[in-house]
């Protein structure tokens, strides 16, 4: 899978070195042009948001991004690449500026707005930037060629066909965006490629769309207003990134209450350090490598957070905190208290049904509170219980007539082994 990241990151440097030779070589073609989108794109760079931690995946990886308004952390400098790539004319007269000079001028203004940004060491990533230049250049390859040549304006003409022939561009370029990021997270995480997929065109709905149309509407306007028109159609997506901003702190707020609420019982001295953040993280793994995508993952991270908080309400602490190593009945008491308690909380419903469920037969459980149980179980075993890690995993398997749902329990297996946490027992 390191030979498609390898492909992806060759591939996105030879296109911004032909397109630095190119541009040096032929000199920059409309200046004006170049240097008033090369500013928009330093522009949304500079005003990009960083994407809030969550908790650690096994091996001390940070999660994947969930959030839609996450995965596009600078949206006005991509709008503003892809209205550069869509540029036919500008107040009128045609440019000529072609596809390496685009991709050129979208590296430059990138690289110039993301200088404050590596100095904090929360710069865009590799993939961050590959990501962008194949987008930007898959959408100039589709249109300047075309227009440049003629033949775009005897296909579409002019007017409503030729918007609408722009729409349909930049949605094949998104939905070509989304399939290259799943496609790259796969390769980083070795996560199902479905769910991955599902998430990115989850987020084309949010941001996304917002992105897209505001290219859209960027090139229309500068080719009959010239480049007074990005002063203007920039507006609404600095609104809408604002928006996102304060949208990705207050779920960024609310997460936090939750990883303080999950301390309390280990403060209170009930669980073992860490243990509430060890199996949240866990849990995201296993939740994506069994196919949970979105808001499940969200659900599933949270209740993961909470599962112990019923302890709480013990008057004598359970040994180590291992509620797996308890009789059946005990451990549905304790998710029975933890679910009331959380439903004081003010935490969606969803996640208290996952609390109070996760000690049930896995057939009467839903998808998340089977993966909270398993990793739950995990975790107490692993860290109580003789054989360490190979020993707690064969106790689960011993379980999954009943307790355990066996592909719950092999997906946590391949997750450990992928991780290095512990070795995959063949069979």
């Amino acid at each position: 899978m390191r030979a498609v990241l390898w492909a992806v990151h060759t591939g996105a440097a030879l296109l911004v070195a032909a397109g630095f030779a190119a541009t040096l070589w032929n000199g920059v073609a409309e200046p004006g042009n170049a240097l008033a989108f090369g500013a928009l794109v330093a522009l949304g760079e500079l005003a990009r948001w960083r994407t809030p931690p969550g908790p650690r995946r096994p091996g001390g990886r940070a999660p994947l991004e969930r959030d839609a308004g996450e995965r596009e952390p600078a949206p006005l400098g991509a709008a503003g690449a892809l209205a550069y790539a869509l540029l036919g004319q500008s107040g009128g007269q045609p440019t000529t500026h072609g596809v390496l000079q685009t991709v050129a001028v979208v590296v430059t203004g990138t690289l110039v707005g993301a200088v404050p940004h590596v100095a904090r060491g929360t710069g865009p990533s590799p993939d961050q930037l590959a990501r962008r230049v194949l987008t930007v250049a898959f959408a100039a390859a589709c249109f300047q060629p075309l227009y440049n040549s003629g033949r775009l304006a005897g296909l579409v003409g002019d007017g409503a066909p030729y918007a609408l022939f722009l729409l349909v561009l930049l949605a094949l370029t998104a939905l070509c965006d989304a399939v290259l990021a799943a496609l790259m997270a796969r390769a980083r995480t070795a996560y199902p490629y479905g769910p991955l997929l599902r998430d990115e065109l989850r987020a084309l709905l949010g941001i996304g769309s917002a992105v897209c149309a505001t290219g859209v509407v960027m090139a229309l306007g500068v080719a009959v207003a010239g480049l007074w028109a990005l002063c203007v159609f920039c507006v609404p997506l600095l609104l809408t990134q604002v928006s996102f901003r304060r949208y990705a702190a207050v779920r960024t707020t609310y997460r936090q209450t939750i990883a303080s609420l999950a301390r309390a019982t280990e403060i209170a001295g009930y669980t073992p350090h860490g243990h509430a953040h060890r199996v949240a993280a866990l849990s995201l793994a296993v939740g994506r490598e069994v196919g949970l995508s979105g808001p499940g993952l969200v659900l599933l991270e949270h209740a993961a957070l909470m599962h112990d908080i019923g302890q709480l309400s013990l008057v004598d602490p359970v040994p180590d905190g291992a509620t797996a190593t308890l009789p059946g009945p005990e451990q549905q008491r304790i998710a029975l208290l933890g679910g009331a308690v959380v439903r004081q909380t003010g935490v969606p419903a969803e996640v208290a049904v996952v609390v109070e469920r996760q000690a049930d037969p896995y057939r009467d459980q839903p998808l998340p509170a089977r993966v909270v149980r398993v990793v739950n179980a995990y975790d107490d075993l692993a860290g109580s219980g003789p054989g360490g890690a190979l020993g707690a995993l064969e106790k689960l398997r011993l379980g999954t007539g009943h307790d355990y749902q066996p592909e719950v329990v092999e997906a946590l297996a391949r997750v450990l082994a992928r991780d290095g946490l512990t070795p995959l027992p063949p069979g």
